[in-house]
Order: structure tokens, then C-alpha cells, then sequence
């Protein structure tokens, strides 16, 4: 972390602290509140005191506010400024859109064995990778829950009543499977993950969980967040925030929306499941331009165990990453809250 990335990082901190944000605190007594840059003008369209208990479809607002960018034959990207409550006044929403038929998704397990540490940044994508970005929740320094990278099986399922998995058959379908459910289709993935909390699930219902406090996830806590979501035409979204009150240098910093914000992000993208990727300063990622080789970057303060890659279809390039000698479940007694 840099000298300009820890001093904005104490300001954030100062102006929390200043403004009453106590972290337990329920979010709908916060009066929490998200808006959107759009045609010139900041227009308010979440409230936690009027949120949804299920997203039936889009935000005509937030999705009419993003200009989709397409980067490759089945991906497509855009960004938008988000408004929220303090202190995360201001944040950049980054969304990628794919179409898993016209793409190809594998996943890379990235360990260094001699120092037992993560070893996964976005500098360690492939060329050949339209998408790469961290994956799944990790415990010290192993993914957590089930993972199935080139059709093998290298961690045991984890279990957890907001968790789920996101598995790809070897036709490329993608399958989200609740968290105690996997026994039926764990011998049909080529890849697979696990991940928690899951912030969508039954066409676009927040968990019972996500909608009152004390039921085991914290509702006002703030960080950078990342999430995973499949819309009702079979698409896949990535989103990511980032802190955008600062400038750049700040970019990365471990603040940004609550869960059920996050929860709000996704059913007003379109999604029908949702689930959070590892946030705070794992959240990583980059997107490549297949003709021109340009990269959008957005790092992370951290390397990852675990990372999520979308191929060129028309390519058969098998990402390289070590993994454990002799995986185990990695599913850990407690886990961390959200």
C-alpha cells in the first residue's frame, strides 16, 4: 500500500469516524441511499427504508445511465458513478456483460508452494484471457469451498446456508447450485467455485437474511465490494465498485457499499442469482481488448488463491497456476462475516 494510498485511506477513516457511522448500526435506521450519474444530473433510485424484498427485473434508471462498450465477441463493459451515504459519497461502478455460449470460462489456481502464500494478480492473466478476475471467498491462503479447475475436483465442498456454487459443464453451461445442494452435479463441472453471501437467489429475492439485522451477516458494514450475477436471458454480470471520492490513487481503497446495497446493485443490473466475490483489497480486475491488446486495469492491494477467466471460445488455451499436493477441504469452522 503506498504513502498516498494510506493517507487517503486515514481521511476515509476520520470522516467515518466524524460522521456517525457506527458499525453495527442497521442500515435502514442510516437512511441509506444509492443514486446514479445520468444525463447530467444525480438521480436517487434505492432507499434502505423502501428497498425491495425481490427485484422482478432492471432499474430502467441505473441501467439506462451505463453505455455498454463491447470489448469481444460475447463481452461487453461499462462504468457509472454510483452516490451513496457517507462516507462513501461517491464510487465507480465497473459492470462487464457475457454471454457464456460465445465465450469460454476456466478458472485458475494460483499458489506459491515454497511460501504457502497466494500468488494470483491480474498481471498473471493470460494474453489470450478477454476477462480475468479473483474468485470465490478464500480462508488465510486457500480458496474456500469447492473447486474444480480442468474438470479435476482440488477442494472439497464447503458448506453454509448463504452460500453457492457457480459450476460450468463441459458444453459451457453454467449451473448455480445452493450451497447443500452439490452432490448432483458434482461429476458434470469442468469448473467450479464457491462463494458467500449469496445476495440474490429464487428470480431475484433477497435472502431473509440480508433484510434485518442479527442473522449472522453485518448489514452496515462498508467496503469495496464485487459481486457475480446470471440475468433471466442466461448472461453473466461482474461488478465491481470502487471508491471514486479521491481520485484514482484511491481507487482501491476497502470502502464502498453495505451487502444489502450490493444485494441492490445486482437485481437493478437484471440479475436473477447474485452472489459476493472477495471484496476489500482482494477485488481485482481486468478486461483486454483482443485486437489492439489494450487493458483496462483496476488491481487489487493483494494477491488472490483463486481466479475466474473468460477465453475466446474459438480457443482451447488451458490457463497455468500450481496447486496443492493434497487439497482438503478448506471449508473453515467460522467464517468470516460480511
Amino acid at each position: 500500500m503506498t504513502a498516498d494510498v494510506r493517507r487517503a485511506l486515514a481521511l476515509v477513516l476520520l470522516v467515518a469516524a466524524g460522521a456517525g457511522v457506527a458499525a453495527g448500526a442497521p442500515a435502514k435506521r442510516a437512511g441509506a441511499s444509492l443514486s446514479i450519474r445520468s444525463g447530467g444530473a444525480w438521480r436517487e433510485w434505492w432507499r434502505a427504508d423502501a428497498a425491495p424484498a425481490r427485484w422482478a427485473a432492471a432499474d430502467a434508471r441505473v441501467t439506462g445511465a451505463l453505455a455498454w462498450r463491447r470489448l469481444a465477441d460475447g463481452v461487453e463493459w461499462a462504468e457509472a458513478r454510483l452516490g451513496g451515504s457517507a462516507p462513501v459519497w461517491r464510487m465507480r461502478l465497473v459492470v462487464a456483460r457475457i454471454d457464456p455460449a460465445r465465450v469460454r470460462l476456466a478458472l485458475a489456481m494460483d499458489l506459491d508452494e515454497r511460501l504457502g502464500r497466494p500468488a494470483w494478480n491480474i498481471d498473471r492473466a493470460p494474453r489470450e484471457a478477454l476477462l480475468a478476475v479473483n474468485a470465490g471467498q478464500f480462508v488465510q491462503t486457500m480458496p474456500w469451498g469447492w473447486v474444480v479447475v480442468d474438470g479435476r475436483q482440488r477442494l472439497l465442498p464447503g458448506k453454509g446456508p448463504l452460500s453457492c456454487a457457480i459450476a460450468v459443464d463441459a458444453a459451457g453451461r453454467v449451473r448455480w447450485i445452493a450451497g447443500d445442494s452439490l452432490g448432483v452435479s458434482k461429476r458434470e463441472a469442468e469448473s467450479a467455485f464457491q462463494s458467500y453471501p449469496v445476495l440474490l437467489s429464487d428470480d431475484g429475492a433477497l435472502p431473509w437474511e440480508l433484510r434485518e439485522g442479527g442473522h449472522g451477516v453485518n448489514l452496515a458494514h462498508r467496503d469495496a465490494r464485487l459481486a457475480f450475477g446470471e440475468t433471466r436471458d442466461g448472461r453473466l454480470l461482474l461488478a465491481m465498485t470502487r471508491f471514486d471520492a479521491l481520485g484514482e490513487a484511491a481507487g482501491a481503497l476497502p470502502i464502498g457499499p453495505t451487502t444489502p446495497e450490493m444485494a441492490a446493485v445486482m437485481g437493478a443490473l437484471g440479475a436473477r442469482n447474485a452472489v459476493m466475490l472477495d471484496g476489500g483489497i482482494s477485488a481485482q480486475l481486468v478486461l483486454r481488448e483482443p485486437a489492439s491488446g489494450r487493458r483496462h486495469r483496476w488491481p487489487g492491494l493483494r494477491k488472490v488463491p483463486l481466479a475466474l477467466l473468460v477465453l475466446p471460445k474459438q480457443r482451447e488455451v488451458r490457463p497455468s497456476a500450481s496447486a496443492p499436493r493434497s487439497p482438503r477441504s478448506s471449508a473453515p469452522a467460522r467464517r468470516r462475516a460480511r
